[in-house]
């Protein structure tokens, strides 16, 4: 019910004809960002942090541009493993090295959940008793996008059907009982990451960091090169000095370059998140589950291999826009390695 009311909300938003789009007037670029290389914490700091965190991997994307139909993270990667085998030993050894249960969490979509956790399930040392190894995001019906009614597609019907955007993660993890069994288990924050970004580790410092200044949501940037001038970008909103994300469909009608002006906004987001599971628990408890991260409109086709296909749109949030919900919310420049 609360994810229909998350539907409700953002159709409401677009039948009235908002858009989404962040215009560069509204906005001037973020400074002075905290860097991950100046961070010194002591093992003894970390190994406490990482006892409290657990990771949340991305997992509903397709590698459908690479002509898959399965999930993105099951393709092999390199010497017989996958994107999901190298993370799992990404997790083992931090566990072994810091005696930590740090549990892996994927979400997944309702078309990569089989595959994955068969993959999983190869590695008996993995699970964490009491906590489930993964949740699946919501489904929402892609919508015509000539008069916003639900698409029919009766040759496929799943294809009337997309998720809501990674934005979604939030209330899945707790619609799901994953945000409750987690902080039963003594769980205070999550590091959440795409599934295909193998540099992204749970860095005991960031988490040290995070414990030690009790920062609610801290959001990894990188320093933008030409290849990134596509990629959203953190920034600060005039109005009232949030931190908000700036992501490529935000973008208003002609102002493409100042988005790409890579010597002005010189950082890009990570989708490298970390976040608070009490503060994230009473913000969606106060707010019904409707957080209000700002609306993606994603137009594409019915069937995504067919260009001919019907036009929809697809209502999507990020989950990076929520830093402009958490009172104190930090960014934290972090090497390229992390980007991987």
């Amino acid at each position: 019910e609360r994810a229909i009311r998350v539907f409700e909300h953002y159709y409401d938003l677009v039948d009235s004809g908002v858009s989404g789009t962040i215009s560069e007037a509204s906005i001037e670029p973020l400074r002075d960002v905290e860097t991950l290389t100046h961070l010194r914490f002591t093992h003894e700091e970390e190994q406490d942090a990482l006892r409290k965190v657990a990771v949340v991997k991305l997992n509903g994307g397709l590698g459908t541009g690479m002509g898959l139909s399965g999930p993105k993270s099951a393709l092999t990667v390199t010497h017989g493993l996958t994107f999901l085998d190298i993370t799992i030993r990404q997790i083992l050894d931090l566990r072994a090295r810091y005696d930590a249960p740090l549990p892996l969490i994927l979400m997944n979509s309702f078309r990569t959940r089989e595959e994955s956790l068969a993959i999983l399930g190869a590695y008996p040392d993995l699970p964490v008793e009491g906590i489930q190894q993964d949740f699946v995001q919501n489904a929402e019906p892609k919508l015509r996008r000539d008069d916003l009614t639900p698409v029919t597609w009766p040759s496929d019907p799943s294809l009337e059907w997309c998720p809501p955007g990674h934005g979604d993660v939030y209330l899945a993890l707790q619609s799901s009982g994953l945000l409750a069994a987690l902080r039963a288990k003594g769980v205070r924050y999550v590091f959440l990451s795409n599934g295909d970004n193998l540099g992204a580790t749970c860095d005991p410092q960031i988490a040290a960091w995070m414990v030690h200044n009790e920062i609610p949501y801290v959001a990894e940037v990188c320093e933008r090169t030409p290849s990134d001038r596509k990629g959203g970008h953190l920034a600060r909103r005039r109005t009232d000095g949030r931190i908000i994300l700036r992501d490529n469909a935000q973008i208003s009608p002609g102002e493409e370059s100042a988005f790409q002006d890579i010597t002005v906004h010189t950082m890009f987001h990570a989708n490298n998140l970390w976040v608070d599971l009490d503060v994230l628990d009473q913000l969606l408890t106060a707010r019904d589950g409707v957080l209000g991260l700002p609306i993606l409109v994603n137009e594409k086709t019915v069937d995504p291999t067919d260009r001919t296909s019907t036009e929809v749109v697809q209502l999507e949030t990020a989950m990076g826009t929520a830093i402009e919900t958490f009172e104190g919310s930090r960014a934290l420049l972090v090497p390229r390695t992390r980007f991987r």
